[in-house]
């Protein structure tokens, strides 16, 4: 894990204590996804991380740009990581929040690619199955990927759920190739 990661999960620990002490924990992520999501803008990551401007200007630029829109201490920690030159890391600790607050409230992702779009009942279908597998309340994010031939592949968290007809082909080929 890079040091980034790293830190980003430290400030993310740090974040989603008060704000799970201050019953905001569904708000202060949502409030880290839209600065983490405005700072996707290339001129505006270029400008927090440039090496010449600084830190108190970008403190300002930055409380000038969500000054009211966020909660006291999500405008604490963009502070703290900007003052610290860790600016480009806010992604990061929205992404690393984000996976503390799903595990702390019982939620998964489940990223499904199959070789076809599938339907929203396939998609509930999907969810519940693995919702009953893993205990948790599970959202799905889908995505196409036709080499998959047939079949599906869920990925939740570290796990990856292959069911796919180009695996399963090439594990016979495997097989027969060992075979000989």
């Amino acid at each position: 894990m890079s040091a980034m990661a790293v830190a980003a999960k430290r400030y993310a620990k740090a974040l989603f204590a008060v704000a799970k002490e201050k019953g905001a924990v569904e708000e202060t992520g949502a409030q880290l996804e839209a600065v983490a999501a405005s700072l996707g803008d290339a001129d505006v990551r270029a400008f927090f991380e440039h090496p010449n401007i600084s830190a108190e200007a970008k403190v300002n630029a930055l409380q000038s740009a969500v000054g009211g829109q966020v909660s006291d201490y999500v405008a604490n920690t963009l502070k703290l990581l900007v003052e610290r030159g860790r600016s480009a890391a806010i992604g990061a600790v929205a992404s690393a929040y984000r996976a503390i607050a799903d595990e702390a409230l019982g939620r998964a992702q489940a990223k499904v690619t199959s070789a076809f779009a599938l339907t929203p009942e396939q998609e509930q279908d999907i969810a519940a199955k693995f919702g009953a597998l893993t205990g948790k309340q599970v959202t799905v994010e889908t995505k196409v990927d036709a080499s998959l031939l047939g079949g599906i592949r869920v990925r939740i968290g570290d796990t990856l759920y292959d069911g796919s007809l180009s695996t399963q082909l090439y594990e016979i080929e495997k097989s027969f190739n060992n075979a000989r």
